[in-house]
């Protein structure tokens, strides 16, 4: 019972984001600012189905594929996606400091795997980039609720945007720390690694689970527009 659970944990980075996608047969009118949340879902239901055909292939002892560079390029369209969608919220503030944060990101990337990492790395994938964008994404988290204290927003709760943001704040809160030291973790014990990796795939399911409910009401919220 126990093997099973985990085989669903392993594979819940493909069929949670299905969740969603299933709400968007359904409710395919969606704002324009809920665009790039959409383009970011189907980027990672690709990569994420390639990263988990890859683990399979790996079963095999001649095959040499690596899928850490797949994680590399998620966490990439992932910050990409969701600094578009916050730069361009309705009645957004700090607007201009997103911007500067997000042009110092893309500077960090360059350095980062310049110097420090290779993005192309079979042994594993970028720690330090996942960690920063957890992190600066947590940062466009908090300004959101910033701006919607200062706006006094009576409907909070009524809108797309405070169940998307909320799921990602629970996503990056809990993987922060996941991404910051499973490195050193795997190299300690692979086995210890493996399992707190299943605490990400748990944060993932309520992720896609916020973001479901989001797309999900979107019609009916009257600030998704």
């Amino acid at each position: 019972m126990v093997d099973f659970l985990i085989n669903i944990l392993d594979w819940s980075e493909v069929w949670a984001l299905i969740i969603p996608l299933i709400v968007l047969l359904f409710r395919r009118r969606q704002p324009a600012t809920l665009k790039p949340i959409i383009v970011y879902l189907w980027i990672a239901f690709i990569l994420n189905v390639a990263i988990d055909i890859i683990v399979v292939i790996n079963l095999d002892p001649k095959s040499e594929l690596s899928n850490n560079p797949l994680y590399n390029m998620h966490s990439i369209a992932r910050f990409i996606c969701f600094s578009l969608y916050f730069i361009n919220l309705p009645r957004s503030s700090f607007t201009k400091f997103k911007k500067v944060l997000a042009a110092v990101s893309a500077v960090f990337l360059i350095i980062n795997f310049s110097f420090f990492e290779k993005f192309f790395n079979y042994n594993t994938f970028s720690g330090n980039l996942l960690s920063a964008e957890a992190y600066i994404l947590l940062v466009y988290c908090m300004l959101y609720y910033l701006t919607e204290l200062k706006n006094d927003s009576d409907n909070l709760f009524n809108t797309s945007h405070f169940w998307i943001v909320t799921g990602l704040s629970i996503y990056v809160v809990i993987n922060f720390f996941v991404f910051l030291f499973y490195i050193p973790l795997f190299d300690v014990d692979e086995n210890l690694a493996a399992n707190i990796w299943n605490v990400h795939n748990i944060a993932f399911i309520i992720f896609c689970l916020f973001i479901t409910k989001g797309l999900y009401g979107s019609h009916r919220y009257k600030y998704s527009v």
